[in-house]
């Protein structure tokens, strides 16, 4: 019960080319999911899957709202396939999103992704996609796992072009470091492929499906450490070129031209980096591919990370700066005043030097011994006629205009960018969790909703609230927030609290609150009386208007949520 793991299983692939690196997957299960619900058994036709595999269980009968053990609660389907299911589910208990792969105990691979699930989870490597539990339970076996809402597949970066040179350095010594690390354990992947690696927004690249995915499309090798440091080379080959290095198309890719064999990444696509195509080729050296350039092929992961080592290290690109624009000259500059700008490719007189001889010295020293004695006896004058001045005036006079200079206005309030977020669920179920990032991404026409209540405005006694916590990052000063709304009418409450973390230890009691506002509109600002300093914010709504049905719902009292801004 309970084990963590490193798999989170694309489960939907298609498989065209001859080597062991996977085809095409078309849905995810770590928050990106693309063409759901696509069924394919292009594997059992390569003979991936074994004589007894064939013959399918029945998927079990789940729905949306579904819970497992209590906690699980479904909210969408992703997959179906082959008997299982992959769904995006919410931990009620922890307040978070999660993916959830289903299959009937007595699913003919039950009992090897429950064993490749425990296996994969002593490795315990934050490269790899976690799995948060791996249970029998009811005649179900399921693995739940890490949901990866920031992360983006390496199919979805490869469709807007080849990578970066340093990103596809970056992804393969990544991806290669992780590889060896689970080799070693004696843990294996044997379907990774472009849909198998994320990354995520801070840069890191993960590694999903360990052990897991191999298990659930029953999946083998004589050879694991080949067949994964092939799927690499494969992997950087795509970064390198945007072609998938075999014939067939895959995974949104077209493949290399027919009957010309596995040539270098530098011959597919001009400006490729030397040193990274030679290693996409000493990784895809396995099945009759040859190493470029007569370097010894890389068979394992761990001789891919020692040539990565020995290459000379390749730099982040320089920051780009934008240059400030040439300071543009005014007629009012000295000497220009008056003056007719001249035309282009006119010839301008050079204007004579300056007096060089006796006569021009000696009124040079004339001139200036004029001007010293004219700013003498003015400052002198100016230094009498404010000593007389500040006699006769009143003393209080002065004294005010110090105090005028002394003071300032009020500094506008500045705006605070929003770190991350999460759902509070205070009671009953959650709202739409995944929508959170909805609500500060920028995007006016995307929100997060509520459920739709038969009863309100006021939330309760359905509810005490719904809400969401903010993280600012640090600690800051929160003066005001402005909110955007979806429905109007008759009215809408919201709530500000300070609050300890994004999964708060206490309730609203135990919270410091900064403020409440209540309107009919579109729009909402929240102002405190006095700013506080907290790193998370709860927003809290405990009143919603009567909204006519739409797409998302029928009609009753709702309310969505974006464009959500403190200032500080």
């Amino acid at each position: 019960m309970a084990d963590r793991s490193t798999a989170a299983v694309d489960v939907a692939d298609d498989s065209g080319e001859q080597s062991l690196t996977a085809e095409a997957d078309q849905s995810t299960a770590d928050g990106v999911a693309n063409n759901r619900e696509r069924v394919t058994d292009s594997d059992e036709a390569q003979g991936g899957i074994g004589a007894a595999d064939s013959v399918q269980a029945s998927p079990p009968e789940l729905h949306s709202g579904h819970k497992l053990a209590r906690r699980y609660r479904l909210e969408e389907c992703v997959t179906r396939l082959d008997g299982f299911s992959s769904w995006r589910a919410v931990d009620e208990k922890l307040r978070r999103a999660v993916g959830v792969h289903i299959l009937p105990a007595d699913h003919s691979r039950a009992r090897s992704v429950l064993a490749a699930a425990r296996s994969s989870a002593l490795l315990g490597d934050p490269r790899f996609v976690q799995v948060l539990d791996a249970v029998e339970e009811n005649d179900l076996v399921y693995v739940v796992h890490e949901w990866l809402p920031d992360a983006t597949e390496l199919t979805t970066l490869l469709a807007y072009g080849p990578l970066e040179v340093y990103e596809a350095y970056q992804m393969v010594s990544q991806v290669s470091a992780a590889m060896a690390a689970a080799h070693r354990e004696g843990l294996a992947h044997l379907r990774l492929n472009p849909n198998a690696v994320l990354r995520t927004s801070t840069g890191q690249w993960r590694i999903r499906g360990l052990a897991v995915n191999a298990a659930l499309r029953g999946v083998s090798s004589h050879t694991p450490q080949r067949t994964d440091t092939e799927a690499i080379g494969a992997l950087l080959y795509a970064a390198l070129t945007q072609r998938w290095p075999y014939e067939s198309d895959a995974y949104g890719l077209s493949g290399l031209p027919k009957d010309i064999g596995l040539i270098p990444p530098d011959q597919v696509r001009a400006g490729v980096h030397r040193g990274l195509s030679e290693l996409a080729m000493r990784a895809l050296a396995n099945d009759g591919a040859t190493a470029s350039r007569h370097e010894s092929p890389c068979t394992t992961p761990e001789e891919l990370v020692k040539a990565i080592s020995e290459m000379p290290r390749i730099r982040p690109p320089e920051p780009a700066f934008t240059a400030l624009p040439d300071y543009q000259r005014t007629t009012y500059q000295q000497g220009t005043y008056g003056r007719q700008t001249p035309l282009p490719g006119s010839v301008q007189a050079v204007p004579a030097p300056p007096l060089q001889s006796r006569t021009g010295k000696a009124l040079k020293w004339a001139v200036s011994a004029l001007l010293i004695a004219a700013l003498g006896l003015g400052s002198w004058q100016l230094a009498d006629a404010l000593m007389e001045q500040g006699k006769s005036d009143d003393p209080n006079r002065t004294r005010t205009t110090e105090n005028d200079k002394g003071s300032k206005g009020p500094e506008p309030a500045k705006p605070i960018t929003v770190q991350g977020a999460q759902e509070y669920v205070a009671k009953g179920e959650a709202q739409a969790p995944a929508d959170v990032v909805s609500t500060y991404d920028g995007d006016s026409s995307t929100y997060w909703r509520t459920k739709r209540y038969h009863e309100g405005p006021t939330l309760a006694p359905y509810k005490p609230g719904v809400g969401i916590v903010y993280d600012l990052g640090s600690a800051k000063d929160v003066s005001a927030a402005s909110i955007g709304l979806r429905y109007a009418g008759d009215h809408t409450t919201v709530q500000l609290y300070a609050t300890d973390a994004l999964s708060p230890s206490t309730g609203l009691d135990g919270m410091k609150g900064i403020g409440t506002a209540t309107t009919s509109g579109t729009s909402l600002t929240v102002k405190a009386a006095k700013s506080v300093k907290t790193r998370y914010v709860l927003l809290w709504v405990t009143a919603v208007p009567s909204a006519p049905a739409d797409g998302y719902s029928s009609a009753g009292y709702k309310q969505a949520i974006t464009d959500v801004q403190f200032k500080g």
